[in-house]
């Protein structure tokens, strides 16, 4: 785990059997240390200075910063999979549907048969969550933690949509009094947005496709005459309307940016109080305008991770983040309970995976380190790997992928635990430091491949 201006005096991790600690601040720059057995860390939790971790939640990225006193201990930016997920679920309902129409490995519709439970959330939601609590869980292992700062934050999406709408109009909202099909043929005054033929039959075309991303919202639903809607089917509109560039800006400009992410933090809120509240630790809330109002205060430029450092009223006057490197966190996912990858109709393309998970010791995710020495393939790769049953593996590294590398000249850095890791950018802003630096001043940078795969435990 990487950490700033702090010396570690206890660590522990029980997922892997190893864990590697980087203590920075001191002459060498950078010193490594392995710790095989926790048993022999001695604890001094006197001489440890109570850290507070703080929440910024996003739909697509949260920040996450571990604040003593005026310091930055730690931050790190975790990308979640909440999408990706939606996308999967949807291309499997579909999948499904086209076999019932066909009759052909036919299986029941399963609804009204399952209860959900109070508070339920679609897995794609409930998985930005776990992740939260995940990191929260390891840091709390690994650190001091007391307390725990978490944006609460609600976006008003009538006000996203118009800002100036207010009183009765705002309590009925955009299509009040209107069936779905008047109201766009009102709006677009019974004409074919892509073709401008009138006095023809209609059909109400999602212009995103909902194949690829695409809402049922009012804002995504545009009038088309039959022949543009079958020759659009799901092209993305860009590319239907390739050569019909002023087509496509006009309807843009009618068109209302999409709600998805802050619908995506409005649902998960509250569920995320809860379950940091389920903690133990006291937990303060903080709204968005005070984190922007903490970030301007102490002149910090805008990213996930400076705006959890701002969070709630416990941010301090003064906070150092000058040369701190956040790391950076992608959920992976733990791989896939499907037996048989399908094709685009439905059909099995692939015979059934193996129930066996684990090849000579690794398995695929793992983070390793291989050094080939002889072959076509010489040279020193690291990266996430995806192990076969022959023991030649395949290694994801940063610009590609490596193909046939054999397990005997792999080294394993990091177990599979369900994310990628990676370094950010270096902030170099200084803050609130009235003497320019000296040219003895030299930014910590971390020693390693610029992006590299590291372990943190």
């Amino acid at each position: 785990m990487v950490l700033n201006n702090l010396k570690v005096q206890e660590c522990q991790s029980r997922m892997m059997r190893k864990c590697h600690v980087r203590f920075v601040g001191e002459e060498d720059g950078a010193i490594h240390a392995s710790l095989p057995d926790l048993k022999e860390v001695q604890n001094d939790n006197d001489n440890l200075k109570p850290l507070r971790i703080k929440i910024d939640p996003g739909a697509k990225f949260t920040g996450l910063a571990l604040v003593s006193d005026k310091n930055i201990v730690w931050a790190a930016e975790l990308e979640h999979r909440g999408f990706t997920i939606r996308d999967s679920l949807t291309s499997r309902r579909q999948i499904r549907r086209s076999r019932r129409q066909r009759k052909t490995r036919y299986r029941k519709p399963r609804f009204l048969n399952r209860r959900r439970k109070d508070g339920w959330l679609p897995p794609s939601l409930m998985s930005r969550v776990y992740n939260i609590q995940t990191w929260v869980n390891r840091l709390c292992k690994l650190a001091p933690i007391k307390a725990i700062s978490l944006e609460l934050v609600k976006f008003d999406t009538q006000k996203m949509v118009n800002p100036e709408i207010n009183g009765v109009e705002y309590q009925r909202g955009e299509i009040w009094g209107y069936e779905v099909r008047q109201y766009l043929l009102e709006k677009f005054n019974h004409t074919c947005v892509y073709c401008g033929v009138t006095n023809k039959p209609f059909n109400l075309d999602h212009f995103h496709p909902k194949s690829k991303g695409g809402s049922d919202r009012v804002s995504n639903l545009v009038l088309s005459c039959v022949e543009c809607n079958q020759a659009k089917g799901d092209k993305l509109p860009a590319e239907f309307l390739s050569d019909r560039l002023d087509i496509l800006t006009k309807i843009d400009k009618q068109r209302k940016q999409p709600l998805a992410d802050a619908a995506a933090v409005n649902a998960t809120r509250w569920k995320l109080k809860d379950i940091l509240e389920s903690i133990g630790l006291p937990v303060e809330l903080g709204s968005g305008g005070l984190t922007k109002y903490n970030r301007q205060r102490l002149n910090i430029s805008k990213t996930h991770w400076t705006d959890a450092a701002c969070v709630g009223l416990s941010t301090p006057n003064s906070l150092n983040i000058m040369g701190y490197q956040p790391l950076i966190i992608k959920a992976m996912g733990r791989g896939s309970r499907q037996m048989v990858k399908p094709d685009k109709y439905g059909f099995p393309r692939t015979s059934p995976k193996l129930r066996q998970k684990s090849f000579y010791g690794f398995m695929t995710g793992d983070i390793v380190k291989a050094v080939v020495s002889k072959g076509k393939k010489v040279g020193t790769y690291v990266g996430r790997i995806a192990v076969r049953k022959t023991g030649n593996f395949n290694i994801k590294t940063k610009t590609d992928t490596v193909q046939g590398i054999s397990h005997k000249y792999c080294r394993q850095l990091h177990k599979s635990d369900g994310y990628a890791y990676s370094f950010g950018q270096v902030l170099s802003q200084k803050i609130n430091q009235p003497k320019p630096p000296t040219q003895n001043t030299q930014v910590q940078r971390f020693k390693g491949i610029q992006g590299e795969q590291l372990s943190l435990f």
